[in-house]
């Protein structure tokens, strides 16, 4: 089993070191966080200063996750190793490919992001299960390489995930429209509910609790996400706001809001009531691997086992 040298001990970062050593890899961290760090030494995990850790890795010939936010990425590419296997977890694909391919062009780089966030952040919130049944994302451009994709997708399905493999730019809009057009619009909930006062605070239930959830979460990190993802992110905001822009029409004219309700509805049991998974394998070898991998995760399947260079698969 490869070694793994995460870079970022936060949540995310924090639950893949966990992860990594529960299922037996040598795994060690870094992070600038002297809280994070301090307390992961005291949970008995190998911490060491940035220069070490990628030097160790450079020595294994390890696998390195880069698990900061997104503005602090490019420092860390600057002292990668030459030739080193490089993952990420950071939530938006398109712009750290970039910055690899910028900074760091001689890394043998596949991207990644498992969608397990919290709204807790830091080392406390981290756990070895949080991967356990959840999407992790691996990137399956042209000129991937196959050797790297297979580390990120044997790290993956060792935390007990199953890997999406899609393209960099499909990652991006996919998640503008379910992880950050979310988070900007709970932001804007919980602002429209806080100006209700205090009486509408103390009527707040279920529906706003629910809605309202991520806006918990650090704001320069929903900021960093958010904004890293601009362009994608414009797009499901104009949609959104077409939608908003459609009942209140409605219902200023009407006073209906049939279409926008049941529309909704029909999203969130489309979510709940997901098609059956038929199995599938791919060969790894295959000249057109790439391609049938893309075709996968386009079509909502999922990796969910690897033996050899056979991939084990699930889609509708």
């Amino acid at each position: 089993m490869r070694s793994v040298c995460v870079v970022g001990l936060g949540l995310i970062g924090g639950s893949v070191l966990r992860a990594a050593a529960r299922a037996g890899r040598v795994a060690w961290g870094a992070t600038a966080s002297r809280a994070d760090a301090e307390a992961a030494r005291a949970d008995g995990h190998d911490v060491v200063d940035l220069a070490e850790a990628l030097d160790r890795a450079r020595e294994q010939d390890a696998l390195v996750v880069v698990a900061v936010p997104l503005p602090a990425v490019e420092e860390v590419l600057r002292a990668l190793p030459e030739g080193v296997r490089l993952t990420d977890v950071v939530s938006v694909k398109g712009p750290v490919a970039d910055l690899v391919e910028r900074v760091a062009p001689h890394a043998r780089y596949v991207g990644g992001h498992p969608m397990a966030g919290t709204s807790a952040s830091g080392w406390s919130a981290g756990r070895a299960d949080l991967f356990e049944g959840a999407a992790w994302v691996v990137t399956v451009d042209e000129g991937t390489d196959l050797d790297v994709l297979t580390d990120v997708t044997e790290l993956a399905l060792a935390a007990k995930a199953h890997v999406v493999p899609t393209t960099a730019r499909e990652h991006d809009a996919a998640v503008a429209r379910i992880s950050h057009l979310p988070h900007l619009l709970a932001a804007v909930l919980a602002s429209v509910g806080a100006d209700g006062g205090p009486l509408a605070l103390a009527l707040a239930a279920g529906s706003f609790g629910d809605g309202t959830r991520v806006a918990g979460s650090r704001p320069e990190l929903v900021r960093a996400m958010c904004e890293g993802n601009r362009s994608a992110l414009l797009d499901a905001v104009d949609d959104a706001l077409g939608r908003l822009g459609a009942a209140r029409g409605s219902l200023a004219s009407t006073g209906g809001l049939a279409k926008t309700i049941d529309v909704g509805h029909a999203g969130r049991m489309a979510l709940q009531n997901q098609p059956a998974l038929s199995d599938l394998t791919l060969d790894l070898t295959a000249p057109d691997v790439l391609e049938a991998l893309r075709d996968l995760g386009s079509a909502g399947g999922r990796i969910v086992g690897l033996n050899g260079t056979t991939v084990l698969a699930r889609t509708p």
